[in-house]
């Protein structure tokens, strides 16, 4: 794992949006596509407007969600929203290409089996993504990965249901589809994930986001979340 600490979360948006633009435009010329699960968040929604105005490749990329709150269409707490906001409308993404996790679904655990099999389909058995964004609660949690939830032990899935955390349940993808991606690309952003991300950095098993594996991980930070580094520099 490796770490860049920017000034300010619209640096760190502006670095992350470059290097899903260089990595897809990478995968596309290797591969012939790129696949990429995308996270919610402040930073992140920056991100996606500024990546909406990179050279990419877009026919060949597939848009995944890492997580998704159970809430009804259009609603601002859904991460959907969010993206179709931020990124969907100005890009030239084929509508097949999107894959949007079936929070709607009458039954949530079929909808996520559902969701799984789609991962599949495009990418492979075991679904195999070339990038998974992920961000960092200050609770350490990240997807929708949260401390104590049943979910941050499932091992035979990659797609789940969680119990209900801040008022919303939540599908998510587990560890197992987010420790086979190609690449992860953590963006950490905010004077209060200072805790979250010196665990993160030295692997806490004791935060979710501490057992996402990291040999393949970069982390784009700014200095407010890295306040650490300087204390103990």
């Amino acid at each position: 794992m490796r770490i860049e600490i920017l000034t300010d979360a619209d640096a760190v948006a502006r670095r992350a949006a470059a290097f899903i633009a260089e990595l897809a435009r990478e995968s596309v010329a290797e591969r012939g596509r790129f696949l990429l699960a995308t996270s919610g968040g402040t930073t992140p929604w920056l991100m996606l407007r500024i990546l909406a105005g990179e050279d990419l490749p877009w026919p060949h990329v597939h848009l995944f969600q890492v997580d998704e709150r159970v809430t009804p269409a259009g609603d601002p707490d859904r991460n959907l929203t969010h993206l179709r906001a931020s990124l969907l409308g100005a890009v030239a993404l084929p509508a097949e290409n999107l894959h949007a996790m079936p929070v709607d679904a009458l039954d949530l655990e079929e909808g996520a089996a559902r969701y799984a099999a789609e991962l599949r389909g495009v990418a492979g058995s075991p679904a195999v993504l070339d990038l998974v964004h992920l961000g960092l609660g200050v609770d350490g949690h990240t997807a929708s990965l949260v401390p104590g939830d049943p979910a941050l032990q499932v091992s035979g899935a990659d797609v789940t249901v969680t119990v209900p955390y801040q008022g919303r349940r939540r599908m998510t993808l587990t560890y197992p589809v987010l420790d086979r991606a190609r690449n992860i690309l953590w963006v950490v952003t905010g004077a209060d994930k200072v805790p979250a991300l010196e665990g993160l950095l030295l692997g806490d098993h004791a935060i979710p986001a501490g057992s996402v594996r990291s040999e393949r991980a970069i982390i784009l930070a700014d200095a407010a979340a890295a306040g650490f580094q300087a204390r103990s520099g």
